[in-house]
């Protein structure tokens, strides 16, 4: 049994292919503020912050009151979205279910850290029926933004162990920084919306390529 490991998930990128929707209500709120919307690209790049981060850097000449503003107008547009009649849940990776399975029937412990709100990772995860695989769901309404350690600090917390029994699973090099930060283990997965080499830079030890590895991958890690 693995009782004391805990294995934290990210969730968009890494669980869910959320990138159409982000990107989609990203460039109608720029535009709706009369701004120059980002590329896909550059949305690509901040998913993981939390969102007046995010904004930031995609509006580096801006000022904090202008972050905070377009923050608030991207979740309620993203809101509005998921409440529409022809919005579609984002779907899971492949290999998702199996893996969350997988793992947790080795008896580790599972968590979330993501930039999502907590009503937003919610209703992801029951609409996915995904929910009940996860002892702490840590989001950036209250914590600090990718890479600080303090989502971590407190799963660890939720999960009663400590950093060094705990594995990072995430597809940006934020999270991997973030389980740096917080002295535990990172997994980084190729689907997401970083390269495999910016997540080795930023403190994988190893990348999986599928969802089929991650969990052989997971207790190799917290093995070693």
């Amino acid at each position: 049994m693995q009782a004391d490991r805990l294995v934290i998930f990210d969730c968009d990128g890494t669980l869910v292919d959320s990138q159409h929707h982000i990107v989609s209500v990203m460039v109608d709120t720029f535009t709706q503020e009369g701004l120059t919307p980002p590329s896909a690209a550059e949305v690509r790049s901040i998913i993981g912050l939390s969102l007046v981060d995010a904004m930031a850097a995609l509006m580096p000449d801006g000022d904090g009151r202008q972050h905070v503003h377009l923050a608030e107008r991207y979740k309620s547009q993203f809101r509005a979205m998921t409440v529409s009649d022809d919005h579609t849940v984002e779907p899971l990776f492949p290999g998702t279910l199996e893996a969350l399975a997988a793992l947790d029937d080795a008896g580790y412990q599972l968590a979330i850290a993501t930039g999502k709100s907590m009503r937003g990772l919610v209703r992801v995860l029951h609409s996915h029926g995904i929910h009940h695989y996860f002892i702490s769901l840590q989001t950036a309404d209250a914590h600090p933004s990718k890479p600080h350690p303090s989502m971590v600090q407190q799963a660890l917390m939720d999960a009663g162990t400590d950093a060094g029994k705990a594995v990072v699973v995430g597809d940006t090099s934020y999270d991997m920084a973030m389980a740096q930060a917080a002295g535990s283990k990172a997994l980084g997965v190729s689907w997401g919306y970083h390269p495999a080499g910016d997540l080795v830079a930023a403190g994988a030890s190893h990348v999986a390529d599928s969802y089929d590895i991650v969990p052989d991958l997971v207790a190799e890690i917290l093995r070693g």
